[in-house]
């Protein structure tokens, strides 16, 4: 079984993103870049499931610039078995286009299964992996908290509003996990220098004859309001209870 593994390069989920000064995006000059928290996860899950036997081969893909070589040479760090770039001239590539790259990516690879994040720290989308599954015309886990392989079934574990469901997918098969799943390892020096002598194939993306151009533009990003500071209400509970009653129908009136 072949596991592809899309990865995304995005600002470290420790730095506080900054608007630029125009307003135009978030600013990205000299701001610490690293692979998406979901994404990692991903493939920590692709290389368990190598290192179990169950998959022959991890196949970690990433679309942008030449800056995002280094987040795959992490993830060939952490186990995966190679890497590829598909060559953008920027890295703000919408979701759709993402997953009509990678739909072709598949039919190339012959891949077996689709394991990636459920979204990305930057826009949020959650859209990809369900694009790419409605495309492929493949089955979908989303926000799988566990996997489990039997034979040529994956059994996810997903969260939803309600607690837990588990699906029963039929291979070959799209799954998206979530902060839960498992905790991606610690990458070791060594396993860093050996990630650099992996193979690592770059693709135009005008290779795939996908149309790059957005569908939606972006007007203005501004910080979020500042938080007021709380106000302190005084009576028995049931006055109190009252006060919020009135303060939230005043702010819904208004």
């Amino acid at each position: 079984m072949k596991i592809l593994v899309p990865v995304k390069r995005v600002i470290d989920a420790y730095v506080k993103p900054r608007v630029k000064s125009d307003q135009s995006g978030v600013e990205l000059t000299n701001v610490k870049m690293d692979i998406n928290p979901f994404c990692e996860i991903a493939v920590e899950e692709a290389v368990r499931m190598k290192e179990k036997g169950e998959a022959a081969e991890v196949v970690v893909v990433s679309i942008g610039g030449a800056k995002c070589e280094e987040i795959l040479r992490k993830a060939l760090a952490i186990g995966a078995d190679r890497a590829v770039l598909v060559e953008t001239a920027g890295e703000d590539v919408e979701p759709l286009v993402v997953a009509k790259i990678l739909k072709n990516l598949v039919e190339k690879e012959s891949a077996d299964l689709v394991i990636l994040g459920k979204q990305s720290i930057d826009g949020d989308n959650n859209q990809t992996g369900q694009m790419l599954a409605a495309l492929l015309g493949w089955g979908q886990g989303a926000f799988a908290s566990d996997i489990k392989k039997d034979g040529d079934t994956l059994q996810v574990m997903r969260e939803v509003d309600g607690g837990l469901e588990t699906l029963s997918l039929k291979m070959p098969a799209v799954v998206t996990t979530d902060l839960r799943l498992n905790e991606p390892r610690y990458v070791k020096l060594p396993n860093i220098m050996q990630a650099k002598r992996k193979p690592l194939d770059k693709i135009p993306a005008a290779d795939f004859g996908v149309d790059l151009a957005p569908r939606v533009a972006v007007l203005k990003v501004t910080e979020p309001p500042q938080r007021s500071g709380g106000e302190l209400l005084e009576g028995s509970a049931a006055e109190i209870v009252q006060q919020m009653m009135d303060k939230i129908g005043n702010r819904i009136a208004g």
